[in-house]
């Protein structure tokens, strides 16, 4: 998705984004109120926003503690939603097929960056495992990203 994809997203949840000169962090989110620090490309802000809307989805209360167990697994869920929005398992197999044979490749053609994309396989690598079938493609995850088409 790109930014302005998901500023339309986060308009039809009720919620208002604006783009603010953030020091501490690239993004925030209290109630309904998102905030996007404004000096990155328009791609970190929308892996940035995915997050943000991840968090609006998916935590309760205040989890900036991240000494606290709870708060960690509500922060790691709302990434997870976020990589799920922005790459996904099939974004991954439109990227192989696509053509991509490397991590800039893959996150240039889903309007990631490679850092968000590198975050996203290590999400996915602790979930699933080494490998996970999606249709009818194997994605392994150790020890690098790759896909296989399975006939």
């Amino acid at each position: 998705m790109t930014y302005d994809e998901l500023l339309d997203t986060a308009n039809k949840k009720g919620l208002i984004v604006r783009e603010k000169s953030l020091t501490r962090n690239n993004g925030r989110i209290m109630g309904n109120r998102i905030a996007i620090r404004k000096d990155m490309t328009t791609t970190e802000k929308a892996c940035i926003l995915a997050e943000e809307i991840g968090h609006y989805e998916t935590t309760v209360g205040d989890i900036l503690e991240m000494s606290d167990p709870w708060n960690r697994k509500q922060e790691r869920q709302a990434r997870l939603n976020g990589y799920n929005r922005m790459i996904g398992m099939i974004g991954i197999v439109r990227a192989y097929e696509a053509g991509c044979q490397n991590q800039h490749e893959i996150a240039e053609f889903l309007n990631v960056t490679e850092e968000y994309l590198l975050e996203c396989v290590e999400c996915y690598r602790d979930k699933y495992g080494k490998m996970k079938s999606v249709d009818n493609y194997m994605i392994y995850f150790i020890p690098n990203l790759a896909v296989i088409k399975i006939i």
